[in-house]
């Protein structure tokens, strides 16, 4: 990804200016450290930031500075990057499936916690140091109200669960629990059932658990109202003493994508209009990978560099991507104004979470430019 340096009133300023033919994120730093704010604020525990939502040095940087000092990562290179940002950072190694090259290297970048969700990947981590090291037993549960489920991939069920926090313990490492509510979760209740069930499976298995990592998932705003963070906070602090007691542990959250994605706004550009079908420069192999998997936002607006912005009428559009593959359009139309043009701009909102990290080269396309913004 190219990045622009310098600091720009905002993305209107910039494209009315240049007229990029190729997609741009803007970045806004103060709306990032806003948000790092609002999690360091109002979640009662320890914030660590999920790297694969967005790995961009000016985003760690940003994080950094707004004082998140703990990341989750999920592979040896998005170590390295927070390294280089922040020598000092703790490391949670919460991917639960590793390679004995990957535990070694994991293990010289010092790793705090290390997640688990079957005895044989807690069985490779023998070797691993037990001094302020925990192993985070991840569990999952078939709980509904979100994106897409996590627990098909990762997890142990309540009763292997068990059993890998008493082989943990045995092991003589610190036993701690994690969960993952799935993406773009905004229902308080989804946690709520979790941190229940996490207490009865410590009960169960005769552990004390030194933190309990509510996950990640928190949604971001990308339709409708703006999902309310501060009541899945308040629910987590509240459900967390209502059934651990005296034994409540440390709290912990991995938020990415709502961490992340209001900072960002990402420009494309029309390059041709056809009765019922526009097409962009950039599409399902580039920044707009994700929209097929968890759908098409609203906060999207349009704009004309020459002449009067486009009429307030809206019609239904299919949208395709700048590929010759025939795949590369949204899931759903899109409404968009009647009389969009081509060279008009269309700006969508909260794009900051994996629109960079997901794009391919595909067909010469995917290539993004980051500038920088003061506003959005």
């Amino acid at each position: 990804m190219h990045t622009d340096p310098a600091l720009w009133p905002s993305p209107l300023w910039h494209l009315r200016k240049f007229e990029p033919d190729v997609p741009v994120l803007y970045f806004a730093p103060e709306v990032l450290q806003a948000t790092a704010h609002r999690f360091i604020d109002g979640f009662e525990g320890l914030v660590t930031y999920a790297v694969k939502a967005n790995d961009h040095e000016a985003v760690l940087s940003n994080l950094v500075g707004a004082g998140v000092r703990a990341f989750d990562v999920a592979s040896p290179l998005e170590m390295t990057r927070v390294r280089h940002i922040a020598p000092d950072a703790v490391l949670h190694y919460h991917n639960p499936v590793r390679s004995a090259a990957e535990i070694a290297e994991a293990v010289g970048h010092g790793i705090a916690s290390w997640s688990v969700d079957c005895s044989r990947e807690l069985e490779k981590l023998v070797d691993v140091p037990r001094h302020n090291t925990e192993i985070a037993v991840r569990l999952r549960l078939p709980v509904v109200g979100a994106a897409y489920d996590f627990g098909e991939k990762f997890g142990a069920d309540p009763d292997d669960a068990v059993a890998l926090l008493q082989q943990a313990k045995e092991m003589g490492f610190a036993t701690s629990m994690t969960f993952h509510p799935g993406t773009q979760c905004a229902d308080p209740q989804v946690w709520a059932v979790y941190i229940v069930e996490a207490a009865d499976v410590a009960r169960r298995a005769g552990v004390t658990l030194r933190r309990l990592n509510v996950g990640g998932g928190f949604a971001a705003h990308r339709s409708g109202v703006a999902p309310d963070l501060e009541a899945i906070f308040k629910r987590i602090s509240a459900e967390a003493k209502r059934v651990f007691g005296e034994q409540v542990p440390a709290l912990v959250c991995e938020p990415g994508r709502a961490m992340v994605a209001e900072a960002f706004t990402l420009a494309l550009r029309a390059k041709a209009v056809r009765r019922d079908a526009v097409f962009l420069n950039d599409g399902i192999y580039g920044a707009l990978t994700e929209l097929r998997d968890i759908g098409v936002p609203d906060r999207i607006s349009v704009t004309r560099v020459h002449g009067a912005d486009p009429g307030a009428g809206l019609a239904s559009k299919i949208v395709f991507g700048p590929t010759c593959d025939s795949l590369d359009r949204l899931p759903d139309p899109v409404l968009l104004p009647e009389d969009i043009a081509e060279e008009d701009y269309l700006l969508i909102r909260a794009m900051g979470a994996y629109s960079a990290s997901l794009s391919t080269g595909f067909n010469g396309y995917g290539a993004q430019s980051m500038v920088t913004v003061a506003t959005l």
